[in-house]
């Protein structure tokens, strides 16, 4: 499904969450984490990470002697840790700066086509897609790389995009102190495309709307802005 049928559908089919609805999901936006999640350091999470794919890679039958393959445990466990699961550890959250709105721009703010990489929490293969992010200034305004940086953070965790694209506006709410956001992601599963049913060419689309953006006028310029070259 091509982007701007992806967002057709949402204006058609209505697949918006009713504010209720929003509410009861609110509670479970949270990434699943033990209580214990964050004991041990990076460089101790990395060496038994790094000892236990080791061991996966043995159970496979792979030669571990072979140039290729040595150093493969060791760059797995920093990838997992610093790189593409870095958005689990709370010390990575990105600091905000919030600046005064002296121009009293009043319309929304939109940053689309914002690229993420994340990791599908079933099978921990990659999520490939864009974000589109609105907000109504109620006061404040954020620094545009800022909302890059929000959208990265949580896609850099064992995602399901639902929960992807409500995480990111939540966190845009409480830092802006206003309910007008709007988030919307188009992104294609590996865990599709690459194994099971195999599927090249589908992507699936979420949407989440609140405040201003709940009333039709608002979200059809917000998904006009989107589909805009």
């Amino acid at each position: 499904m091509k982007q701007k049928e992806t967002l057709s559908s949402f204006r058609e089919n209505k697949t918006i969450l009713h504010e209720k609805d929003n509410e009861h999901i609110t509670n479970s936006t949270e990434t699943p984490l033990r209580s214990d999640a964050f004991e041990l350091e990076d460089h101790e999470k990395m060496a038994q990470i790094e000892h236990h794919f080791r061991e996966i890679m043995k159970i496979l039958g792979l030669d571990l002697t072979d140039d290729s393959l040595q150093g493969t445990p060791k760059r797995v466990a920093k990838m997992y840790v610093q790189e593409i699961f870095s958005g689990l550890n709370p010390k990575n959250k990105p600091l905000a700066k919030l600046f005064d709105n002296k121009f009293k721009y009043q319309e929304m703010l939109v940053e689309k086509d914002i690229t993420f990489y994340s990791n599908c929490e079933h099978h921990f293969v990659p999520i490939i897609g864009k974000a589109h992010v609105g907000y109504i200034s109620s006061g404040k305004v954020i620094g545009l790389s800022k909302i890059n940086r929000i959208v990265q953070y949580y896609a850099k965790r064992p995602q399901v995009q639902e929960r992807l694209t409500m995480q990111i506006a939540e966190d845009l709410k409480s830092t802006l102190k206003t309910e007008s956001v709007g988030v919307v992601i188009d992104a294609s599963h590996l865990c599709v495309s690459s194994r099971g049913v195999g599927d090249t060419n589908s992507t699936t689309g979420t949407a989440y709307f609140s405040g201003k953006f709940r009333e039709p006028d608002t979200r059809a310029e917000f998904l006009n802005f989107i589909n805009t070259q």
